[in-house]
């Protein structure tokens, strides 16, 4: 083993690993598995997506696609994973909080039997506050790209 700094190193996560990083849960966990994971840097997520999703039933009958607003989504729990490991949050409970989107963009529809290709980065990160960079991926055309801005909060008191 070299003396590099194992934690530059890339690495993915199965959906039992997600599940443990994000609270989120059917019907809203949009994120099936980490494909490439760079602390400190970048994310590459996998949504695959199928037509069993029940938001296609109404958006839209005889031609669905992926409502917008949950690929933004996707993006930001791919964001919110890449901030959890970064920070060494994980198992702490903090939870990761909207606070802008940027220059959203929707340049081609996603379709059930896409898979959706995460691409998340860093802007800029603080402890508290971080800045993303995001691009929703089909193959090599661009679905979704916008710039968004996240806070780490401890969850809502019971």
């Amino acid at each position: 083993m070299s003396g590099a700094d194992s934690s530059a190193s890339p690495t993915s996560r199965d959906i039992r690993e997600v599940l443990a990083v994000l609270p989120h849960r059917y019907p809203l966990l949009l994120v099936d598995r980490v494909e490439n994971l760079v602390v400190g840097e970048e994310i590459h997520a996998i949504k695959a997506v199928s037509f069993n999703e029940g938001f296609f039933q109404g958006h839209f009958p005889g031609r669905p696609i992926m409502p917008g607003v949950l690929i933004i989504e996707a993006l930001a729990q791919a964001a919110a994973i890449l901030a959890i490991e970064t920070l060494e949050l994980t198992g702490t409970g903090k939870l990761v909080y909207f606070m802008a989107i940027e220059d959203a963009k929707f340049r081609n529809p996603v379709e059930p039997g896409c898979l959706l290709d995460l691409r998340v980065g860093f802007v800029q990160k603080r402890a508290k506050v971080c800045k993303f960079w995001g691009k929703a991926m089909l193959g090599e055309k661009i679905a979704c790209e916008a710039q968004f801005t996240a806070m780490v909060a401890d969850p809502p008191a019971s």
